[in-house]
């Protein structure tokens, strides 16, 4: 697995049209984070049925709203942020606007790329990429794997529009990419979890519900801004916070416990990227 770790996550030099199909939470995001590193807002053509204030206000800056598409002119980069649900009669719809040096980025969870090839004209340039619900706030992370079609400067540019909202990661093997949906695609519940029952459990021990939320909040958050700002593994910065016969010693006996958390953790993203496969055919 390669990291991006690119300094230059800048999209200067874009070459055409930036077509974005589908402006929901994810790409809405995105186009949010492309507009943030100066790309141009005329460049940007977004197919949205229902758009949001928020991109009804773009519109207002220069980005173009549901155009005609015999107006879009060439496309350099087409990226597919629709329910995967929808993916077998939207896409095609759009599929004309592909021209030969067009990529086409999809975000659709379980989308394979012989299924997305299937939708878009033969030969066309495919990278798959499953983003987190963090790219939000620019903070996801993102996994994508190309066909063989796509060139070294189409994916240095996916890299580059995928890397606005975070950290990029690439595989080799599309096969992986039912693990990284369980771990990073899905993992932001798994946090979210764990702040519920970090609450619940002060509320058992005595705690007020409104403190005991708080409490949870900013500890998962805290932690979580520790883990990223560290070089530390995080076997260290946990050894770190437990003194021997400590409080902390006593509930990490508890959560490392053969049938504690490592397990359960085992189990669900077991469970997730089964899931991902069965979504997937």
């Amino acid at each position: 697995m390669a990291d991006s770790n690119s300094s230059n996550h800048t999209l200067a030099g874009f070459s055409g049209s930036l077509v974005l199909i589908g402006a929901g939470k994810m790409g809405g995001a995105m186009l949010q984070g492309w507009l943030a590193l100066g790309f141009d807002p005329g460049k940007a053509a977004v197919f949205e049925p229902q758009p949001s204030d928020e991109l009804t206000a773009l519109a207002k800056l220069g980005v173009r709203l549901n155009p005609p598409a015999d107006g879009v002119g060439d496309v350099g980069a087409m990226v597919i942020a629709v329910k995967p649900q929808v993916a077998g009669e939207v896409v095609p719809a759009y599929a004309q606007l592909v021209g030969l040096s067009t990529v086409a980025v999809s975000i659709m969870a379980g989308q394979m790329l012989k299924t997305l090839s299937g939708l878009l004209p033969a030969g066309t340039a495919i990278v798959r990429s499953m983003p987190n619900t963090p790219a939000a706030i620019g903070r996801g992370i993102t996994v994508a794997v190309g066909n063989a079609q796509v060139s070294l400067a189409q994916r240095d540019l996916a890299d580059r529009l995928l890397a606005a909202v975070g950290t990029v990661e690439w595989v080799e093997d599309e096969a992986l990419m039912d693990a990284v949906t369980a771990v990073s695609g899905s993992g932001p519940a798994y946090v979210f979890l764990l702040a519920e029952a970090l609450a619940a459990a002060g509320v058992a021990a005595g705690l007020p519900p409104a403190l005991a939320a708080k409490l949870a909040r900013e500890t998962v958050a805290g932690s979580g801004e520790l883990l990223h700002r560290s070089d530390l593994d995080p076997a260290v910065l946990r050894r770190n916070v437990t003194s021997p016969g400590g409080t902390t010693a006593a509930a990490l006996e508890v959560l490392m416990a053969p049938q504690g958390l490592q397990l359960l953790m085992e189990k669900a993203v077991a469970a997730a990227t089964r899931r991902s496969r069965e979504l997937a055919g």
